[in-house]
């Protein structure tokens, strides 16, 4: 079973503006999938067509075979929901908070206050779980919304810049948290960012978004293989062959673009042929922030023709 459908989904509000154009994709279960874009990409209407937030215009998507716009309180259930500015109440502690929302979703006392204090423990909170909210720093609240995104044990994981306001260690640990929950519990984890840098660190697949259009989708590989495939060769010798498309980039620096790192044994030998001393060689697929700059930039040539 799929965890999350979307089926020429679309959302154009009041006024014509269209948000999200016909995106189709589909998520299985215990995927960190990265949908990823700019503010104003489409990310978090999508998010809130996906929870029911919001109806869409035209096509559907599903959680779990449960439909949002039919079924919302259904879709809940399944489902924790993570935003950049977390929402909680003030004059709370953190662990009243957390009992507060285990409440809501029908989770007994006792149970509610087992799964807090692991959530509070797991996250680093536990010495600040009888302190009202109000005196929570950004990042503090951050995890505590986290955390009451899990206290239901969830089976899908919406979240929007998780680690927004962290500092590098929480950040971190909320990382290997996702990784967990996704490895260890099979959650599926549907993560919004505009981080490149930062998704292709812990996502398993990626969703690129534009202006409301999926741009492409896949494993990075899968992306490499779609839009910029090979990779660049560095080079530190001596001196390198004439005949070879070497670009100098420094003092006894030089790269090359090459389609398979099949190739570099026989330019090392080359080089090695001719006198040269290699001194340094690596290899440098296309990131995911490549990929993204050469999506857009073929997109834009598309609109001028």
């Amino acid at each position: 079973m799929q965890a999350v459908a979307l089926q020429n989904l679309s959302k154009t509000y009041p006024g014509g503006k269209q948000a999200v154009k016909q995106i189709s994709l589909s998520l299985e279960q215990g995927e960190v999938f990265g949908f990823l874009g700019p503010n104003g990409a489409g990310k978090t209407t999508t998010v809130k067509l996906l929870n029911g937030m919001l109806t869409p215009s035209e096509g559907g998507c599903k959680v779990f075979e449960i439909d949002p716009a039919r079924h919302p309180e259904r879709v809940h259930a399944l489902s924790g929901v993570v935003t950049e500015h977390a929402q909680m109440y003030d004059n709370l502690t953190g662990f009243q908070n957390l009992i507060f929302y285990a409440s809501i979703f029908g989770i007994s006392g006792g149970e509610a206050e087992k799964r807090a204090d692991a959530l509070l423990n797991q996250l680093e909170l536990s010495e600040a779980k009888n302190r009202k909210l109000i005196t929570y720093s950004t990042g503090m609240r951050q995890r505590l919304s986290l955390a009451r995104a899990l206290i239901h044990r969830p089976k899908v994981l919406f979240l929007d810049e998780p680690t927004s306001g962290l500092d590098p260690e929480s950040a971190q640990n909320v990382n290997q948290m996702i990784h967990n929950l996704a490895k260890e519990q099979g959650i599926t984890v549907f993560l919004c960012t505009h981080q490149l840098r930062y998704a292709q660190e812990i996502c398993t697949r990626y969703g690129l978004i534009e202006e409301g259009n999926l741009l492409a989708s896949g494993t990075l590989e899968e992306l490499r293989s779609k839009v910029l495939s090979g990779a660049t060769l560095h080079i530190r010798s001596s001196m390198v062959p004439d005949g070879l498309p070497f670009r100098q980039t420094g003092e006894q620096q030089f790269e090359m673009d090459i389609q398979s790192e099949d190739e570099i044994p026989h330019i090392v030998r080359q080089i090695v042929g001719i006198g040269g001393d290699v001194y340094a060689v690596a290899a440098k697929k296309p990131t995911l922030e490549d990929l993204y700059f050469a999506l857009t930039a073929t997109k834009r040539k598309e609109k001028l023709q």
